[in-house]
């Protein structure tokens, strides 16, 4: 393999989720059938993931940090870490969903205590998180740009440019984006 091709790996954040995921798994001993029945996810879904041959979704990605016992942003954030305090934005990790579209920017540098996630959401998409993915740390949401329809267990916000919403105790979230142009806002993650 060319330095080149290996530099561009360590920056892929498919090859950077992978290592993370089997990271973890590992060091827990567990099996991908272990992991399969605490999350949720098929054991052919998690080793495809784990071998980059499948850039997960953003609900298989919650399901598996919800397994874990990590909220989404740790797990990313590990997937993504950089010694750096700057984060230029040309380097920032970005991810998206294969399935959705969805566009995840990890803004903050590595080790930072609050965390800043720029997200775009897609006309009409729906992505569902369990309420294992915010156990451990508090969220909040300011749309930037467009409308965002949050379901947070039986409540339902509706958020239009500007406004900004702290989520409550952890709940089973839906982020849905009810029109026809893309979605944008920033999520703020801090340790419980």
């Amino acid at each position: 393999m060319t330095k080149d091709k290996l530099v561009q790996e360590a920056r892929d954040p498919v090859h950077a989720i992978a290592a993370r995921l089997r990271h973890e798994r590992e060091t827990r001993g567990w099996s991908l059938s272990d992991l399969a029945d605490r999350s949720g996810v098929s054991k052919a879904m998690i080793s495809k993931v784990e071998r980059a041959e499948a850039s997960p979704t953003a609900t298989v990605l919650g399901r598996l940090s919800g397994a874990f016992g990590l909220p989404l942003s740790v797990l990313l954030a590990l997937a993504e870490q950089a010694p750096e305090r700057l984060t230029q934005h040309g380097e920032q990790p970005v991810w998206h969903d294969p399935e959705t579209g969805y566009m995840r920017r990890a803004i903050s540098p590595a080790g930072s205590t609050v965390e800043l996630v720029e997200v775009s959401l897609p006309p009409a998409v729906r992505v569902p998180y369990p309420a294992s993915a915010f156990a451990f740390q508090q969220q909040q949401i300011w749309i930037l740009t467009g409308e965002l329809e949050f379901l947070e267990g039986e409540v339902v916000h509706h958020l239009a440019k500007g406004d900004c919403l702290l989520l409550g105790p952890p709940a089973d979230c839906v982020f849905f984006n009810p029109t026809n142009e893309p979605a944008h806002y920033l999520i703020t993650l801090t340790r419980r």
